[in-house]
Order: C-alpha cells, then structure tokens, then sequence
C-alpha cells in the first residue's frame, strides 16, 4: 500500500504500529526459539510485561519454554522469582539448563494473598530479571496492579495458568497457549501486539539447546518452609515492612 511522504516519519515511531504488523516491543528477552521470536513483539519475552501461559496439560514442555530467558536474565545478574509453584522444582535439570540456583528463589507454602504480595514484589524489584506465579488471579484491578509492577520493575511476569484454570489476564499485553501435538509444543498465540495468527507455532523442545533429558519438576508439592524454598522474609526484595 502506498503511504504517502509526510506519514513516514509517524509511522515510524516506535509506539505506532500498523494492524498487520506486530509491534515493536522497547524492550524484550529472546525466548531462544527463532520461530517464536519472529512472532511476537519485538522478538522475544517482553520485559516490564505480563505474559500469561494457559496449558492444555501439565508436564508438556511448558518451563523448559521458558529456561533459556532465564539463562540469559540470570546472566545479567538478576533474579528469578517462582511464587506458589505447584510441584517442587528439580534443581538439578534447572542447573543443567544453565540455570544458576543461587539467583533462584522459590516462594511456597503462602496463602493465596502472600503468594500474590510476593509476586507483586518481585515483579517491581530491579534486582528481579522474571517473576513466575501459579497463583489464581482473576480481579481485573489486581491485574492491573500487576502489569503497572512489572512495567514499573522492567520484570518479565508470567501468570500460568493450569489446565482447568479460567485464562482471562485482559491487562497482559501477551497470552499464549500451550498443548502437545505430534511429540512437540504447540504454542497458539490468543493475544499480541499484532495481527492475528491462525496456526500455532511448533517447538520440538527436545532438540533445544541444553535441553535436559529429566524432569523440570519433581511431582511433589512444595511443603512450608521446604528446604531450598524462600518465605516472603528471607529474600531482601521480598521483605514486608512493617506497617
């Protein structure tokens, strides 16, 4: 289509982008998938965002997805935050991905709001690199709280989703969902900054880079207080002040 001379100039700033096309994200993470890269939003994981992950079924691929951003997050020499995980995370497939345990704080055993404070408090500290929760959270006005956290903190946030779980982060610039078909994952983009994309993308996870040949989880549910999980207090970014 042709664009006339005196637009150019407006088009071609950053916070405008056409309906066909996908938005240019100021700021992102590499996912360290090309064919996922090349569909969203600046090329990767969008940083000071939320992104919720809605999953068909649990145990497809859906962390091991994520692990080279945090790689390349931790190397920058910031945090990863999991808040509320559902099973106990196996650190040894972790650090095999290239994780550094040291930069990873667990927060479990915490009721619904603790799990939610957490998360918010993660999501808005510099130190963090990319906040996880498996928490419920549905009110739009916590949502919002979220989003501004994350964009405030410049923290890649993930809302999951488990299967069952009404998807319905309106707020999150970014909701994917996650189903294995045909030995891979197939990840079918619900919302981006861009025009719609009518067939899911096709990972073989397997063939990924460091990809470990274990488990990323250990089927356990993660106790209070487990040995290697964090409470909101003995984490210097998740400290609660007294009021």
């Amino acid at each position: 289509m042709h664009v006339h001379p005196a637009l150019t100039p407006l088009l071609s700033h950053p916070a405008i982008w056409r309906g066909g096309d996908c938005a240019c994200e100021p700021a992102s993470v590499p996912t360290g998938f090309a064919e996922l890269d090349a569909a969203l939003p600046g090329g990767g994981w969008p940083r000071g965002a939320l992104t919720e992950l809605a999953l068909e079924r649990e145990g497809i691929g859906e962390l091991r997805l994520t692990l080279p951003a945090l790689a390349r997050l931790q190397a920058e020499s910031r945090y990863v935050v999991f808040v509320a995980p559902p099973y106990r995370p196996y650190a040894p497939a972790l650090a095999a991905a290239g994780l550094d345990l040291r930069r990873l704080v667990v927060v479990g055993g915490v009721a619904r709001d603790d799990a939610l404070w957490a998360f918010e408090q993660a999501l808005r500290a510099p130190e963090c690199g990319a906040a996880f929760a498996w928490t419920p959270a549905h009110d739009e006005r916590v949502l919002r709280r979220l989003q501004v956290a994350a964009r405030e903190g410049g923290t890649w946030g993930i809302l999951w989703r488990r299967p069952g779980q009404h998807a319905s982060a309106a707020g999150a610039p970014l909701r994917l969902r996650l189903a294995p078909e045909q030995g891979r994952l197939a990840v079918r983009v619900v919302k981006r900054r861009g025009a719609e994309i009518a067939r899911p993308i096709l990972l073989d996870l397997a063939r990924a880079p460091g990809a470990p040949l274990y488990p990323l989880l250990d089927a356990r549910p993660l106790p209070p207080h487990a040995p290697g999980a964090s409470s909101p207090r003995r984490t210097r970014f998740l400290h609660r002040k007294a009021s």
